[in-house]
């Protein structure tokens, strides 16, 4: 009897002992994936901004403007050698935009 309540005492020891270890172990993984969470989080809001920023610099009046100040224009027909050539860019163009 005293050998079944030595063996109990070192069991429920060695059981305090494990789940203390599995309980470290779980708020160590518990922090270790909030500050991935936090990680993801950052790099969402830091593509919405560079997304945002994209649209702003991509505008097509904005680039405009400045195409202009650096001397260039749209395509004249005297730039090419016929008149085939411009529709033929102009379907390819617009096949090349989707539309």
């Amino acid at each position: 009897m005293r050998l079944l309540n030595i063996t109990a005492f070192f069991f429920a020891i060695a059981s305090a002992l494990l789940l203390y270890g599995l309980n470290y172990q779980t708020r160590r993984l518990e922090a270790e994936m909030q500050g991935i969470e936090r990680l993801a989080a950052s790099a969402r809001d830091d593509i919405a901004v560079l997304k945002a920023e994209r649209g702003h610099l991509a505008r097509p009046d904005r680039i405009d403007v400045l195409a202009r100040q650096l001397g260039f224009a749209p395509p004249k027909p005297d730039q090419f050698r016929n008149g085939r050539m411009v529709s033929e860019l102009t379907v390819n163009g617009a096949q090349a935009d989707g539309r």
